[in-house]
């Protein structure tokens, strides 16, 4: 049986979701989620990502050939409340919400027992910088893949209402294996 290639990019700025869109189309479509963020926390410093940048897109299409980009569009105020309110267990990358997803005990990894941490650059102070630096990175980034006819945008203030048009443009794409409400 052939296996199932479909190149997909999800950007969007901190807090918007990308991880949980991309974990649920993996689960859904039977696809391998590479999350540059996972790969590349070690090299936050290095100020490095993909394609966070109009050079490393660029560099990326001499790569392969995007079947499509999906852009998370989620308001300032939304993405500020979800970052600071975000802690993350170090060693798995599991992410918890005080609001949405609190841990069992605060403060506590529900599976490890081990202690949560608040990244610095998710400390209420640092995210509004953050955020204005990716809408000054990603605005020609986005531009490029909307200019190929590649690009589809989400808007949103909740993954889980995004979800089903997310799930909708990929099965026509390639035949998920389970349904949209199994995740």
């Amino acid at each position: 049986m052939a296996s199932k290639l479909l190149r997909a990019v999800i950007l969007g700025p901190p807090g918007s979701g990308k991880g949980t869109v991309c974990q649920r189309i993996a689960q859904n479509f039977g696809l391998q989620h590479l999350s540059s963020g996972h790969f590349l926390r070690e090299n936050i410093k290095a100020n490095t990502g993909f394609p966070r940048t109009l050079v490393q897109a660029e560099a990326l299409d001499k790569i392969c050939d995007l079947d499509l980009v999906i852009t998370l569009n989620i308001p300032f105020e939304t993405l500020k409340d979800r970052l600071s309110r975000r802690w993350i267990h170090p060693s798995s990358g599991r992410v918890y919400n005080l609001d949405f997803n609190p841990p069992h005990v605060h403060g506590i990894d529900d599976i490890t027992g081990e202690p949560l941490i608040q990244q610095e650059d998710d400390k209420p102070e640092a995210v509004a910088a953050r955020l204005r630096q990716y809408k000054d990175v990603a605005k020609p980034v986005i531009e490029l893949y909307k200019g190929r006819g590649v690009l589809h945008q989400f808007s949103g203030t909740e993954t889980n209402k995004i979800w089903p048009y997310v799930y909708t443009l990929f099965s026509n794409k390639i035949t998920p294996i389970q349904s949209k409400e199994a995740y």
